[in-house]
C-alpha cells in the first residue's frame, strides 16, 4: 500500500566542509529513493579566522551554502523537504562568535558539536591531561553546550571515543556521562543517534546503547541523522538506529522544523519508512 513518508534524516554535508562530496540535489535524491520525507542539511558551521579552517566553511561561504541548500530545496519542492541546518561547532569562550554565526540566516535547525580532535580542542584539554581527563572533559563540555541555549540539539554525543578507541571504555566514565546528562535533559535540549559511527574507529552508533539507555531514562529527545559526507549514505542504518532506540527504551523519535521539535512513533516509522518506493 502507498505511504506518505514522514521521516527526516537530519545531518549531512556538503563540498564545503572540503572534506564531503556530492551537491545538495544528490543528498536529496538519495532521501527520495529511501523514502524519506525530508533532509536537513548542516554541514560545518564558519568559526574564526585560521580555526580548523581545513574541514568547515568560511563566514564569507555562508552565503553560498544557503543559496546551496535553497536551489535544491526548490529542485525537489513536493517530492523531498529540503532544509537548511548547521552542524555548529562549540568551544568554550567562542559562545558570542557561535550567536552570531546562528542569526546569519533563517536555520531549520541547529546541531550543536563538540569535536574534541581538532586542535584547538587538544591543545587546551589533552596536552598535560591525562587520557581520562581528555575524554572527561567532552562529555563535561557536551553539558556546557547544551546550557548556552544555543543549540537544538547535541551531535554524536559520545564521539570522544575515537580518540583512542583501543583504550576507551565508557564504564571509566559513567558517572561523568550521567552527571552530563542530568545537565542536558534540565536544558532541554535533545541530542542524536548518529549511524555514521558503525563505519569509524569505534564501530558502534554514537551513542553507543549504554549511554543511549541512560539518555531514556532521563527522557532526552532523540533525532535520528546519518552525518553523510556522501550522497549513498543518507538514511543509512536507520533501521538498525530505530531499533537501538526501542531497545534503549524509546517510544517516539524527534526531528526538528523552524527550530521546533517534532515527534513520531517509532512503530509508525519503523522499516517500513525506510524501504525503497515502489513506482
Amino acid at each position: 500500500m502507498p505511504y506518505e513518508p514522514n521521516m527526516y534524516d537530519s545531518h549531512m554535508h556538503t563540498p564545503l566542509c572540503k572534506h564531503a562530496r556530492g551537491e545538495p540535489a544528490a543528498y536529496a535524491a538519495q532521501a527520495e529513493r529511501v523514502g524519506l520525507r525530508g533532509i536537513i542539511i548542516t554541514c560545518h558551521s564558519p568559526m574564526p579566522e585560521g580555526w580548523n579552517a581545513g574541514v568547515r566553511m568560511s563566514l564569507a561561504q555562508l552565503p553560498q551554502y544557503v543559496d546551496m541548500i535553497e536551489a535544491a530545496r526548490a529542485e525537489f519542492a513536493g517530492r523531498v523537504d529540503v532544509r537548511l541546518g548547521l552542524e555548529s561547532e562549540y568551544f568554550p569562550g567562542q559562545e558570542a562568535w557561535i550567536e552570531s554565526v546562528h542569526g546569519k540566516a533563517d536555520f531549520s535547525y541547529i546541531l550543536g558539536s563538540v569535536h574534541a580532535l581538532t586542535d584547538e580542542y587538544k591543545a587546551r584539554y589533552l596536552h598535560g591531561s591525562t587520557r581520562l581527563e581528555y575524554e572527561r572533559s567532552y562529555f563535561e563540555n557536551l553539558a556546557n553546550a547544551a546550557e548556552t541555549g544555543l543549540y537544538d540539539c547535541l551531535s554524536h554525543p559520545d564521539i570522544v571515543k575515537i580518540a583512542h578507541p583501543k583504550q576507551y571504555d565508557v564504564a571509566d566514565h559513567l558517572d561523568t556521562i550521567r552527571r552530563a546528562l542530568d545537565r542536558i535533559a534540565g536544558a532541554g535540549v535533545a541530542m542524536e543517534l548518529n549511524t555514521s559511527g558503525l563505519n569509524k574507529s569505534y564501530p558502534e552508533m554514537n551513542p553507543g546503547d549504554v549511554m543511549l539507555q541512560e539518555m531514556a531514562l532521563r527522557g532526552i529527545p532523540v533525532v535520528i541523522g546519518s552525518d553523510s559526507h556522501d550522497p549513498h549514505r543518507v538514511g543509512a542504518a536507520f533501521d538498525q538506529a530505530l531499533a537501538n532506540l526501542q531497545n534503549a527504551g524509546y517510544a517516539r523519535v524527534s526531528y526538528f522544523l523552524e527550530r521546533e521539535r517534532y515527534e513520531l512513533a517509532i512503530n509508525e516509522v519503523f522499516l517500513a519508512e525506510l524501504q525503497p518506493r515502489l513506482v
